[in-house]
């Protein structure tokens, strides 16, 4: 059964919170926002697994509890609260209700190189799509070849050689991780196994 994943930048978590929402010893994550950034019954991709979102409310300071902090992972109400940014006539407590789920399902994906006809045409076909989709015009193929030939090179790097800035280009390279084809690093990204052999596929297409 697969996992759907929402990818909501929102909510950045730190591996500490997240080791301990894996060990389950936190339920609670208080957010002060202008807009919610997850849904009750979605998930949220984190660069540890996944969680669940299993309940968002808008809270007063008020009616935060002892209880609702030290499920937080707080010793503290008060400390809680510190923990937030100040208040504002424009932003809302959340308090959201989170459970661990899974390790990532890209991680699985990266290592799958041995692929049928179909599974590779598969591929092939949503990146077709996602080149089609693109204003840009193609740039699945560029992308993968630039991040194979470059492997470790900073963001930075990569996105002044095609004419963008980070905000600019890592959605797109979110696009290829998503089907398992790259992987982060620090810095840059490599190509997965997965990866690896679907450029090798999308370079024998092109040179027919």
């Amino acid at each position: 059964m697969r996992t759907r994943v929402s990818a909501l930048h929102k909510m950045l978590i730190k591996n500490k919170i997240l080791d301990e929402i894996k060990a389950g010893n936190i339920t609670i994550i208080f957010r002060r926002w202008k807009k919610c950034g997850v849904k009750a019954g979605g998930t949220q991709m984190t660069q540890r697994g996944v969680l669940a979102i299993e309940s968002v409310d808008i809270v007063s300071e008020r009616k935060i509890t002892a209880a609702d902090a030290r499920a937080a992972g707080f010793d503290s109400k008060a400390k809680l609260l510190a923990s937030m940014p100040p208040a504002s006539d424009d932003t809302e407590i959340y308090r959201i209700g989170v459970r661990w789920i899974g390790e990532d399902p890209r991680k699985a994906l990266r290592s799958e190189a041995d692929l049928s006809k179909a599974e590779l045409d598969d591929i092939l076909a949503k990146l077709k799509k996602l080149d089609a989709g693109s204003k840009r015009g193609p740039w699945t193929q560029t992308y993968l070849q630039m991040i194979h030939d470059q492997p470790n090179t900073h963001a930075a790097i990569l996105a002044e050689q095609i004419g963008l800035d980070i905000p600019r280009f890592k959605p797109w390279v979110r696009k290829l991780k998503a089907l398992g084809l790259t992987e982060s690093l620090r810095p840059g990204y490599r190509l997965s196994p997965r990866g690896e052999k679907v450029l090798e596929a999308l370079r024998r297409k092109n040179e027919r």
